[in-house]
């Protein structure tokens, strides 16, 4: 069966998110990489073990064990504590650019964390609809954890 490609429309996706944290710069970012590494988690509450290697070239990657697991990215740049940038596939097995961007900045007696997500290829609708959500929860979830 041939399938035709999508029109390049339907190819680009842009997520833009702001979270405002009451916490200090540093103890957000520590808190971000805490919840996009090993405290990762779905919704649900289920584990979704990842790990985070914070250096320019580290890797991001969902570990199952014994040598198993899915590359989401590497560290594109990363200027602690106010910028962490990774590229990959993220969570496709399929052609697919990403880039997400963390920029932390103090604000307000707090940290704004100011989140962007820019995709180029075949995006599955499945996936086009929660991804949204998703990076929505991580920042949530990274703003309780710091504020303790």
């Amino acid at each position: 069966m041939i399938q035709t490609a999508p029109g390049i429309e339907n190819m680009a996706l842009e997520i833009k998110q702001e979270m405002h944290v009451n916490a200090p710069l540093d103890v957000t970012f520590d808190a971000l990489l805490e919840e996009i590494g090993p405290s990762n988690e779905r919704d649900q509450g289920d584990p979704m073990p990842m790990k985070i290697e914070p250096w320019p070239g580290g890797r991001w990657y969902r570990d199952l064990g014994s040598d198993n697991g899915h590359l989401w990215g590497h560290v594109q740049a990363i200027k602690r504590p106010t910028l962490l940038e990774i590229s990959g596939p993220l969570f496709a097995s399929y052609p697919l650019l990403n880039n997400v961007q963390y920029r932390l900045s103090e604000k307000d007696g707090g940290t704004l964390i100011a989140f962007r997500h820019t995709a180029l290829g075949f995006i599955e609708d499945q996936h086009r609809q929660g991804v949204a959500h998703g990076w929505a929860s991580i920042l949530e979830k990274a703003r309780k954890r710091a504020e303790k």
